[in-house]
């Protein structure tokens, strides 16, 4: 397993690792599992493909959404096949590998546009007062994405998302029987790779990528939550200038490997650190 923030060079060690000992690269990233922004998500490109076997790679539809109970059966049937190498950015993938997640029914998509609706029209918060109280306790409160799955498994289930979580059962991969690493990419050391990184995605075509996806865009689809996807959707429709939108993606993805390496210092201490 390779954690790291965006930009850091995980996915390369990855392919590294890959050719030169063997194995299966298995994403472990929440945005890079959407087909419809390969560029701007920082996908492996055709070149790797080939170079060695990607799994759950841009398999699920910018429409449809994909939780971490939705990658961990993805992943359960790769693994103990053949070497895995899982790499990605998203911790809580990882915790739940390692660790185990309650083992809780899909939402019916009822519940899910009612939630939606719901929020759009009136904040995340308008949820709070409905969730059981030991759930309201336990989740981050000021993280809608937090707020709407306590209440949608509260509203589908019955029971609340604190309930399911402490009847977790055993972890698919327990960090005991994985080599587990996590990158230690310090802001002065990650921020021009992030900016580098920003210009090749301009470079390779991410302008006409949001051209592409523009007409469908709707910021409640499960993949505009990639960083950048809506102001490149506003920058093809004259919202924002070309300057304005790189320096927006480029803040944006400062803050989010901001809080990727918080959660790796928190939930990652027992993994080998790789300073870079």
């Amino acid at each position: 397993m390779i954690a790291g923030p965006t930009a850091s060079g995980k996915s390369a060690l990855a392919l590294q690792l890959a050719e030169t000992e063997g194995g299966v690269i298995v994403n472990a990233d929440a945005l890079q599992v959407f087909a419809d922004w390969e560029i701007l998500t920082a996908r492996p490109g055709p070149e790797d493909r080939e170079r060695a076997p990607h799994l759950l790679y841009g398999h699920v539809p910018g429409t449809k959404a994909y939780s971490v109970g939705h990658w961990l059966r993805d992943v359960a049937p790769i693994l103990g096949h053949e070497r895995s190498i899982i790499v990605g950015g998203t911790g809580l993938y990882f915790t739940a590998l390692t660790e185990g997640l309650a083992d809780i029914p899909p939402t019916p998509d009822a519940i899910r546009d009612e939630a939606m609706s719901r929020i759009a029209a009136a904040g995340h918060a308008a949820l709070l007062p409905e969730l059981d109280a030991a759930s309201h306790k336990r989740i981050d409160t000021a993280n809608p994405m937090r707020v709407q799955r306590a209440w949608e498994v509260l509203k589908a289930t019955g029971r609340g998302i604190a309930e399911w979580q402490d009847a977790t059962p055993p972890p698919l991969l327990p960090l005991s029987e994985a080599a587990a690493f996590v990158l230690d990419a310090p802001k002065e050391w990650l921020d021009p790779r992030i900016d580098a990184r920003l210009e090749a995605m301009f470079a390779a075509g991410v302008v006409n990528e949001a051209q592409r996806n523009a007409p469908d865009f709707r910021p409640d689809l499960p993949s505009a939550k990639a960083i950048g996807a809506a102001d490149l959707v506003a920058h093809v429709r004259g919202a924002l200038s070309d300057e304005q939108v790189r320096a927006r993606i480029a803040a944006l993805t400062r803050q989010y490997a901001k809080k990727q390496r918080t959660w790796f210092r928190a939930r990652m201490q027992h993994w080998h650190q790789i300073r870079q």
